[in-house]
């Protein structure tokens, strides 16, 4: 994909994923941002995901959910549906064979109630 907005979603999940895993100086500004609502993303994750404490999340997975749900409930710059879709696609290129239904059921739990 050459969409630059894919491109970039992805450099941040790479940046986000390798965050958990060593302090990191040169963050872009947006993975700053979401560092910053973390611990406020992480309880959404929770409370939607409760069968999968945050820990026990594949770190890629954890990553890709993180951007998504600051976009959706912190952001606000594109449509819900824009950034779900761009999600489900990050998870089918770097996750797991099923991360994409999780990522999915997840945001769709976040977000489907605020959007009835």
């Amino acid at each position: 994909m050459s969409d630059p907005r894919h491109l970039n979603r992805l450099k941040v999940v790479q940046e986000l994923y390798s965050m958990e895993f060593m302090d990191q100086q040169n963050l872009s500004e947006k993975v700053k941002l979401i560092s910053k609502e973390k611990d406020k993303i992480d309880v959404l994750i929770e409370e939607n995901a409760p069968r999968f404490p945050v820990n026990k999340i594949a770190r890629t997975d954890l990553a890709i959910l993180r951007l998504a749900i600051y976009e959706l409930m912190i952001e606000k710059k594109e449509p819900a549906k824009v950034i779900i879709n761009e999600a489900v696609e990050l998870a089918k290129e770097l996750g797991s064979d099923k991360a994409y239904a999780f990522i999915n059921a997840v945001l769709g739990k976040i977000y489907g109630p605020k959007s009835a």
